[in-house]
């Protein structure tokens, strides 16, 4: 194995131009800077200066592969050191739950459909497709053309090195990526054009060596003037080929490092009420056509699910020696973290076992923690968001330029108020579906015309297949209609917010009473263009709750008698529509006179 080198010698000519860039810009304001307080005196010299702008962040993303949300109660350093210090994503999803795919979508901001990645392979997908499609218009370049120094280490995309194992893709000024086949042991990495072969030692364990890698990036560029991109890929827990000692976890399941090898052989697989459905009639044809699951299945699983959470242990302890590598180089509080994963899994739910590609909860639903500034500690968005939302964070955070409207939107400002919800649909992709997710439904169509409806609020495991229910009839035509816009939604049409808004007045006051400045009751009433969708309006009124209206025009009254009269009136409302989007909106109505 290659032992850790110190900084790459070779740079691209694109990132010397842009080390040179920032570096001569920065010259340049240090003198006009000195200049200009050379040359005051006096009262001159007192005139207030334009504040310093903060530096641009670091970015540095973790992700794993094949990870399920409840899997990372087990990783403790990824709560402590993320989440505790950040924010916790509650309801976070994937447009394409399959590894290329989703991952095409986190480098451009886009839905699949609209990137065009489509699978792991040719030629619907893979390194290939999306390097002929994508890669000259991408998240690194976007950074690398802004000022930033970008690396990656470990898997990129499926299929990477297959045609050139020596390859190094348009945006990377440091390049450690896995070139072949994506195993723990016996594989090869592509570093910066030189291939290197890694055996069978407990030295060689790939998530190990990418955290190795990781470390060394931040320790050699945590000091140089333009910022860093760090792009982090672990393996696990995405099963592959064992050690060839053959132990526990062979055959399949993923294999953890040595140190924590049998950790959490005592643990049960979650059982969940979806688990091992006894009742799939209402389910597609696929899923009537799968047979209960088997002890011998069921064991298999078990297995499986111990062997993760153990792999997962290794890329905690690749979150703590990066986290401890940017705090002893001091750039941690200025460096924005996200972990996340590429997809979920599906570990026996409605009888599917070892899957994903499928429409179901445990498949499209990930989890995302950030850290960094501006993110509050410890705070959890309820909002929807999706992997289609992380390009756009970063573009945001870094104050970047990306070359295309891309389909998600920034999350900094979700954590800075967790409970506000803007009402959004996500679209959510596979191989022979289509489906729209709002916060309280999702609905599915397959290619064949099947179709689904769940009703989170009253199943949130997804048990009773509600499309032929006469009682949701509308909601399913209204979602329905919705879903053929989004799936063929292109640039920020795939992110469109409801169109609602509060309408705040005083009325006049009664005859005689006081003078021109007294005020009135305030009406507060929602309108917009999406208001036939409104189905409940919950308002609060400087604190102070409202009974709710659930009937056009949605619209309250507040007695001004009820109001302190001295200061604004600030209105907060909680919209529930129709199709399951919720939406907060806040206005505030200033005195009448000063």
């Amino acid at each position: 194995m290659r032992a850790q080198g110190s900084r790459p010698q070779r740079r691209s000519r694109a990132a010397a131009r842009g080390r040179v860039f920032v570096a001569a810009a920065a010259m340049a304001a240090s003198a006009a800077l000195a200049l200009a307080l050379g040359s005051t005196s006096g009262a001159a010299a007192a005139r207030p200066t334009k504040p310093t702008e903060p530096p641009r962040p670091n970015v540095v993303v973790i992700m794993s592969d094949d990870q399920t949300v409840q899997s990372t109660q087990y990783q403790k350093h990824v709560t402590n050191e993320i989440a505790a210090h950040g924010a916790t994503f509650d309801n976070s999803f994937v447009n394409y739950s399959l590894c290329c795919p989703s991952r095409s979508t986190f480098l451009t901001g886009l839905y699949a459909h609209n990137h065009h990645v489509l699978g792991n392979a040719p030629p619907r997908g893979g390194f290939d497709r999306f390097e002929r499609l994508d890669s000259d218009n991408d998240l690194p370049l976007w950074l690398q053309a802004s000022g930033y120094y970008t690396g990656e280490v470990g898997k990129y995309l499926n299929g990477t090195g297959n045609t050139n194992p020596t390859e190094v893709p348009p945006g990377w000024n440091e390049w450690y990526g896995i070139a072949g086949p994506v195993n723990f042991y016996n594989y090869a990495l592509n570093e910066n054009g030189t291939l290197v072969n890694y055996g069978e030692q407990p030295s060689d364990y790939v998530d190990d060596v990418i955290t190795g890698k990781a470390v060394d990036f931040i320790h050699r560029n945590a000091d140089q003037q333009a910022p860093f991109f760090l792009y982090v890929a672990y393996k696990s827990p995405h099963g592959g080929p064992p050690h060839p000692t053959g132990q526990r976890c062979a055959n399949g399941p993923p294999e953890p490092p040595p140190r924590h090898f049998g950790q959490f052989s005592d643990t049960p697989l979650p059982e969940p009420p979806d688990f091992n459905e006894a009742d799939v009639s209402d389910k597609p044809r696929f899923v009537q056509q799968t047979p209960l699951l088997t002890p011998d299945r069921i064991a298999a699983e078990q297995t499986l699910y111990q062997c993760e959470l153990e792999s997962l242990q290794g890329v905690d302890d690749g979150v703590n020696s990066i986290v401890d590598a940017l705090k002893s180089a001091g750039t941690l509080k200025n460096t924005l973290i996200v972990y996340t994963s590429d997809n979920g899994f599906l570990h026996g739910e409605h009888r599917i076992y070892t899957g994903k590609v499928k429409v179901y909860e445990p498949s499209i639903r990930v989890p995302l923690f950030m850290r960094g500034p501006g993110i509050p500690d410890g705070v959890h968005v309820r909002d929807l968001v999706i992997n289609a939302d992380l390009a756009p964070t970063i573009v945001e955070a870094t104050q970047a330029r990306a070359h295309r409207v891309m389909n998600g939107l920034p999350l900094i400002s979700d954590t800075q108020h967790p409970r506000r919800e803007l009402g959004r649909r996500l679209l959510i992709e596979g191989d022979n579906f289509h489906a729209i997710r709002t916060q309280r439904f999702i609905f599915v169509q397959y290619d064949d015309g099947e179709q689904e409806l769940y009703d989170f609020q009253t199943d949130p495991y997804e048990l009773q297949n509600q499309v032929t229910n006469p009682f949701y009839a509308p909601i399913r035509d209204l979602l329905s209609e919705e879903l053929s816009h989004l799936r063929d939604c292109h640039r920020d049409g795939c992110a469109r917010l409801p169109r609602l808004t509060v309408k705040l007045h005083y009325s006049r006051a009664p005859s005689g009473l006081g003078g021109p400045c007294t005020r009135g009751d305030i009406t507060a009433q929602v309108i917009g263009h999406d208001r036939r969708l409104v189905t409940e309006s919950d308002f609060t009124v400087n604190g102070g709750a409202v009974p709710p209206v659930i009937t056009p025009p949605f619209q309250v009254v507040v007695p001004v008698r009820t109001l302190d009269t001295r200061h604004h009136a600030r209105v907060h409302v909680t919209i529930d529509m129709l199709d399951g989007r919720e939406l907060t909106l806040a206005k505030v109505l200033p005195p009448r006179c000063g």
